[in-house]
């Protein structure tokens, strides 16, 4: 990929994608669940609906794919069997959202196409269509999906045309904050496989700009102007994270970089591609949270400092951490790619999901 890169013949990320493609299944229904491909407000998505009697108005779950808001598709085997379980098991309606990818796509799109279908499914006239029960109806996601979940909760408790609050939210190792991309677990796991440093550090960047210079910055930890010096206490990690997970690690102090370089993206300090950014203020009043973080991965030190702030501010949240786990374990649910542990940790949030959706 970074060979093609530097040669000009095709751009990294349109390289990975090709990885993903050959994951691709169609949208194909089984004796449990119908599958049919269709827009929410001009936004494909993809379907899954129970076939057995509803017994009643439904769950329903709005999902968002991972892949570092670059690569990833709702018709990846692992996110169809994934939501296939979740709407059979749960008798749950699934909404899994085909948003536009970086690049050519960049911030804020990828928020702006999973608000809107999120905005879309909660009229209640389309709750109705599909048998919704409207006070049973949450978000999710994994890694950037997870990203987006969280930055869509915060956004509905300020939007005076949503009149339905979500029962709930489940981040599966989300992605929350660009500021420091130096947390202990950048340190530890810098060179694990599926999800190296260099690899985040590169979908952070493509996520606001394919612009070299803003990438270059990003991998130095140098990316964040003087004038965001009131955010550091947000992802203050000194403050928010346990303290045998600091283990022997000590902060440093923030290395600045050009304010010029955050005028260009001014996404860098967005709360909405960075949750954690948020104001506690804002977190309160959140519904009902999951979190699962991972050992084995760069984003666990998001989740867990995610997971102090959200108690801080009063919200309910249930942590899993996988010690034996690492970034996409959830979704190697098939072979070649199956693994107990996917199906370990899809059972956790299946078990959490029945008692709190």
């Amino acid at each position: 990929a970074e060979a093609a890169d530097v040669l000009g013949l095709m751009h990294y990320m349109e390289v990975l994608r090709l990885f993903t493609v050959v994951e691709l299944v169609p949208a194909t229904s089984d004796e449990n669940v119908t599958v049919t491909e269709a827009e929410f407000s001009s936004v494909p998505v993809r379907l899954y609906l129970p076939r057995r009697a509803p017994g009643g108005l439904r769950r329903a779950m709005l999902y968002f794919h991972g892949g570092g808001w670059c690569l990833g598709d709702a018709g990846m085997h692992g996110y169809d069997l994934m939501a296939r379980r979740i709407s059979n098991e749960l008798n749950a309606v699934v909404v899994s959202v085909n948003y536009r990818l970086a690049p050519p796509h960049h911030f804020p799109v990828q928020f702006e196409d999973v608000y809107s279908v999120t905005k879309f499914f909660l009229q209640s006239k389309v709750l109705s269509q599909y048998g919704v029960d409207p006070a049973r109806v949450c978000v999710a996601g994994d890694s950037a999906g997870g990203n987006l979940a969280a930055a869509v909760a915060q956004q509905l408790l300020e939007d005076p045309e949503v009149r339905t609050r979500l029962r709930a939210q489940v981040l599966i190792y989300p992605a929350l904050q660009a500021l420091d991309l130096d947390l202990p677990s950048y340190r530890d796991n810098a060179h694990t496989p599926v999800l190296p440093r260099s690899l985040m550090v590169r979908f952070w960047s493509e996520y606001f700009s394919s612009e070299p210079a803003l990438r270059e910055a990003m991998a130095s930890n140098r990316h964040v102007p003087p004038e965001a010096a009131g955010l550091w206490q947000f992802v203050n990690w000194s403050l928010w994270l346990p303290e045998d997970v600091r283990g022997a690690h000590r902060p440093s102090s923030p290395a600045w970089g050009s304010e010029e370089l955050a005028r260009r993206h001014p996404g860098l300090l967005d709360a909405r591609a960075s949750p954690l950014l948020a104001r506690q203020a804002r977190l309160r009043g959140l519904p009902p949270a999951l979190v699962l973080t991972c050992e084995h991965d760069v984003l666990r030190d998001d989740g867990l400092m995610y997971v102090a702030r959200l108690r801080a501010a009063g919200v309910p949240v249930t942590h899993h951490h996988a010690r034996d786990g690492f970034h996409g374990a959830m979704t190697f649910l098939a072979w070649p790619l199956e693994l107990v542990l996917g199906h370990r940790l899809l059972d956790t949030c299946l078990g959490w999901l029945q008692d709190n959706l």
